[in-house]
This record gives C-alpha cells, structure tokens and sequence, in this order.
C-alpha cells in the first residue's frame, strides 16, 4: 500500500471540527505523561457512566470469563478497564506524535533476539498479539526497534485515516500497511522474512472460524494463523505489552515462537492459542479490550450470550 499523502481537499470545511479536536489533542499530549494518566482515568470514568451499551457488553464477557470473581470483584475490575481505555486514548495520540526519543524512553523490552534471529535466518514472523487497550503505543514502541509490517482497515473518515496512518507508519519508513482482505500481500511480505503484526482474539464471524473453548465458553476463532503460518513458512511469535503500575512506561516482551506450529490440525492451533490468550489475559485483565462482543457468533442451537444492542 502507498504512502499516506496529504490532500488539498482535507482543508474543505468538512473536516475543520476534526482538525480543531486533533489540534486540541496534540496540545494536550505535550503535557507530562503523569498527568495524561490521569486524565486518561478521568475519560475513562466519564465513558464508564455515559457509554452504556459498551459497558454492558463489557461487564457481561467479565461475568462469562471470570466466574469465580464476586459481583465486586467484577464491578472494580470493570472500572479499571474503563480508565485503562481512557488512557489508551492519549496513549494513541503519544505514539503518533511524541517526538522519537522521548517516547522510547516509556520502552522496557524483553525478548527483541526472537525477532532479530528470524531477521537473520530470513525467516517470516506472524508476531501474534491480541486487543490490549495498549496495542497501539504498544506497536509503535517495538516499531522503533524493528521493522514491523501491519495488517490495516481503512478508516470512513479520509482525513482521520492519512491521520492515523501517518502516525503509525512514521517509526519505521520501510514498515508497510496491508489492507486485512489483502492475503496474497501478506503472504508475500511473510515469504520476503519480514515480521507482521497479527491478533486472532476478535470474532470475524463463523465463515473463516471454528468453534473451541475460550475461558469455558465455545467461542468462533479464526483458523488463518494456521494458513498464514503454513502458506507464508512463518514462525508463530506471540508478543505483549503492558502499562506499568510505577508510571514508568510499558513492558514489552516479544515470546520465544511457538513450537510445532502449525500442529496436526485447525482445531488443535486453534485450542493451543485461545489457550495463550486466556492466558495473558488473566495475566492482566484491565488492559483487555473487554468492550468487543467476542462471544457474538454462537454454535448451533445455543442462545445468544448478549442482549440487545442499544
């Protein structure tokens, strides 16, 4: 995919309020990162009492994956996630506008000799991460250190898309966003050694999924890890990041690559990864992005696990 490039028609009065509000939101970013912490918490409490329908579908995947917990339980872990996604508003807007150097300083990586010895060996990497409210500045802080590639969705709104493009392509001019339908691209640039970043823990429905358990609950996941990981002669690299409860940054830390992967079926990779996710996840489960229907498309036969939408 080309470069983004500025048009003469983003000056049209149409896009003047999303100019202001981005003009508003780089100013604000230049402020300290402990504050933007806080400020973050405070939209993530304005979003918690005013996005109702998000926080019942969040509430309600908590009540299905954590059982065990009390309804307090629940309810306090509900409330973290809510600040944590406040937070990752400013953390997008850090990682697209931040000068270079200090956002490397917010880096505190574990594992980067996983990635360089597929450089090396001229061997693809999927690097498999899943929806953490830290994704973004979380991408954009291991970009700095090695060429990652990007599986990509335009966005409706042009000038909000060559926005975010922009941003996250500007860590490393020789990364590359690959349109998600684009499967032969991103084969090819697996094929050509170069990394991708790739989360299979979202429901795309039931024509590219088979159903295994995730936390207990038959849940719709994706098979193309395995095809991707088949067809492109890639390695399978799970990676994470997490935002430090000291302030002092994010742990990113890039996993050995999986073993015997892809394994002797769909069914089984499937099984093996939904058991990693389960596991980061529980790991730190106010950073996930709770807020997706993750168990909308359902097996035969079984009702639905979520009401209405509002």
């Amino acid at each position: 995919m080309d470069r983004p490039r500025f048009r003469a028609y983003f000056l049209h009065p149409r896009f003047w309020p999303l100019w202001l509000g981005f003009g508003l939101l780089w100013l604000v970013v230049q402020l300290p990162y402990g504050l933007q912490l806080k400020l973050g918490r405070a939209l993530g409490w304005l979003m918690y009492r005013t996005a109702i329908s998000r926080r019942q579908i969040a509430a309600r995947n908590l009540e299905l994956c954590f059982p065990d917990k009390s309804a307090a339980e629940r309810e306090r872990l509900l409330k973290e996630n809510f600040a944590s996604t406040g937070i990752a508003f400013f953390e997008m807007a850090m990682s697209w506008w931040w000068p270079k150097e200090r956002l490397a300083r917010l880096a505190h990586v574990e594992g980067l000799e996983h990635l360089q010895q597929a450089q090396t060996e001229g061997q693809g990497v999927i690097l498999m991460a899943v929806h953490f409210t830290t994704l973004e500045i979380g991408a954009a802080l291991l970009g700095q250190l090695h060429t990652i590639d990007g599986m990509y969705r335009e966005h409706d709104n042009p000038l909000f898309d060559y926005i975010q493009r922009r941003g996250r392509e500007r860590h490393n001019l020789d990364a590359s966003a690959i349109e998600r339908e684009d499967i032969r691209a991103m084969l090819k640039v697996l094929r050509a050694g170069r990394a991708i970043w790739y989360a299979p823990d979202q429901d795309y429905g039931r024509k590219q999924s088979i159903f295994v358990p995730l936390f207990g609950i038959q849940a719709a996941t994706v098979t193309a890890t395995t095809k991707f990981a088949r067809l492109g002669k890639a390695r399978v690299v799970p990676f994470t990041q997490q935002r430090l409860a000291d302030g002092s940054g994010y742990r990113l830390v890039i996993h050995p690559p999986l073993e015997g992967f892809p394994g002797e079926s769909e069914e089984a990779d499937c099984l093996r990864l939904n058991q990693w996710i389960e596991q980061v996840v529980s790991a730190c489960p106010e950073q996930y992005l709770w807020a997706h229907r993750r168990f909308k498309t359902r097996p035969e036969g079984e009702p639905k696990l979520y009401g209405k939408r509002k």
